[in-house]
């Protein structure tokens, strides 16, 4: 068995736990659904164990472990932060970590209703989160690239997609061409979540709540952060978002625009995955995507 096929279990965990954590082994636990790189265990009622699964280094749990603390504490928004570290060991080769427990229901599985406050809670968390990072913040990795270096996955997804003709290819390619067109970032390198999507931003009471997964923070361009404005928001939220976050200048709301319509592909592409019943498929994110590209077609 290699290490990426060890069963995580309820007993695994608690048995790691014991071994490095004693004074948590006793609390409730149980697996929360979801996750690909990580697998999640709900631990009592404020923490969560994040176990290393697919991903095939520690690199991602291990820039959480560096950064979440400082960053949570100026962020308007709910951040998971970790707490205690976790090594590799005789029951499992890999990392894991405790972190605290954000609160709320994930987008993918959730309805945002309150349109407005999630705009503005949006672009509040983006502002405090887009400042300068220390010089010795990661970089991008295989995402934080200008889309003009992202073409190739934009072509995949395209051609991986069914757009069951809801959409024109012309029209999203249009949208993507124009982001490839537009000027780079010529900012300073400002700290960007890098994966913003409805699996990993929780919602409570119609609004969001929380923002999670950090695994692929960078220092870098913010357009793939702004790219949640038509990922995350309802109809008529990008438009008000744009306005409260209020420094975006014309090339980044264009590189974001064309991100977030290769996002939405993807999202899409899951989705048909899960309905298809491949590994790793969702089918939950297909009608997330669907509604993202539609919104990011007719720019609302």
């Amino acid at each position: 068995m290699t290490e990426a096929e060890i069963e995580i279990s309820e007993g695994l965990v608690r048995e790691l736990l014991r071994e490095q954590h004693p004074d948590l082994a006793g609390l409730p636990i149980r697996e929360v659904a979801g996750g690909w790189g990580n697998q999640m265990w709900r631990l009592g009622g404020e923490l969560a164990v994040r176990v290393q699964r697919m991903d095939r280094g520690p690199e991602s749990q291990l820039k959480e472990r560096r950064w979440l603390p400082g960053l949570a504490a100026r962020l308007p928004l709910p951040i998971p932060v970790p707490v205690r570290d976790g090594v590799p060991s005789g029951r499992f080769p890999k990392i894991w970590t405790v972190m605290t427990w954000v609160e709320g229901t994930p987008l993918d599985h959730g309805v945002i209703t309150r349109g407005d406050h999630a705009a503005d809670a949006l672009a509040g968390f983006l502002k405090a989160l887009h400042v300068a990072a220390p010089a010795e913040a990661p970089g991008s990795s295989d995402r934080g690239g200008h889309p003009a270096e992202c073409t190739q996955g934009f072509e995949y997804f395209l051609g991986a997609v069914d757009l069951g003709g809801r959409f024109a290819e012309g029209e999203v390619r249009a949208v993507w061409e124009d982001a490839v067109a537009a000027p780079g970032w010529d900012g300073p390198r400002v700290w960007v979540h890098g994966d913003l999507h409805p699996a990993n931003v929780v919602v409570a009471d119609g609004t969001l709540a929380g923002v999670v997964d950090f695994g692929d923070v960078f220092a870098g361009d913010p357009a793939w952060d702004l790219a949640a404005a038509w990922l995350l928001l309802p109809e008529g939220g990008a438009s008000r978002f744009f306005d409260r976050y209020g420094q975006a200048d014309e090339g980044s709301v264009r590189r974001a625009r064309g991100l977030a319509a290769m996002k939405s592909l993807f999202l899409m592409l899951m989705g048909q995955n899960g309905d298809r019943g491949l590994p790793g498929g969702k089918s939950n994110w297909g009608p997330a995507g669907r509604a993202a590209l539609d919104r990011v077609l007719r720019g609302l």
